[in-house]
């Protein structure tokens, strides 16, 4: 067999070790997963496991840093089509609820495993919280700068806007009784919208939607 086709058996496997271990992390928890189990699930051995991760703990590093990536890669890709600054901050909430609301385990992988994983994965925890509230600071800039926003903190509302988001996914993953976490855009949006101080007539409009303003159904 060739390098190249080395490599890309090799790259394959990786790829199918960690799709088994989202889905076992899914569906048992970080701590109630074996390595045994990721690697029935992938059809390979422990050993091939180890081979390519040495520990469970740097699968589930790699699943949360690769699942963040996605989700901020939609987001901006979503922000790039609009050009008012508000309108940014609105889509990008409404983004991460979409997303979450058609991948109950991605919801699960980055907010709820990460509290059952313990203090190993606090700090990977505070970097992906970081990520995210940067991200909606420099939206939140963008409208003091163009007046959209009266002047404010816009890391400390960027951290209270990042903060509130995770309450709210993080509450419709824990509900006893179906809900639609769609359903908490509308209030979601106003409450954010008004503790920036955008005006009132602009937190009152409804806003246009666009080809991606759908949420997809779940699976619950």
């Amino acid at each position: 067999m060739s390098r190249p086709e080395q490599s890309e058996q090799s790259r394959t496997r990786r790829e199918r070790i960690l799709d088994a271990a989202f889905s076992a992390f899914a569906t048992r928890g970080y701590r109630d997963t074996a390595v045994d189990d990721i690697a029935d699930a992938a059809e390979t051995s422990k050993g091939g496991i180890y081979f390519h991760f040495p520990t469970k703990e740097a699968i589930f590093r790699e699943l949360m840093q690769t699942t963040a990536d996605k989700l901020v890669a939609r987001v901006e890709k979503a922000v790039a089509l609009e050009t008012e600054p508000v309108a940014k901050a609105e889509v990008a909430i409404h983004t991460v609820l979409a997303t979450f609301a058609g991948h109950r385990t991605m919801a699960r992988l980055l907010f709820l495993d990460t509290m059952g994983a313990g203090r190993v994965f606090q700090a990977e925890t505070n970097a992906l919280h970081a990520r995210f509230a940067v991200l909606i600071q420099g939206y939140l800039d963008e409208a003091v700068a163009a007046g959209a926003a009266p002047p404010m903190d816009t890391r400390i509302t960027s951290i209270a806007w990042f903060g509130a988001i995770n309450e709210v996914v993080a509450r419709w993953l824990l509900a006893d009784q179906a809900v639609r976490l769609e359903d908490a855009y509308p209030a979601l949006r106003t409450a954010l919208l008004r503790s920036a101080g955008v005006p009132a007539e602009r937190v009152g409009e409804v806003p246009v939607p666009g080809p991606d303003w759908t949420f997809p159904e779940a699976a619950r």
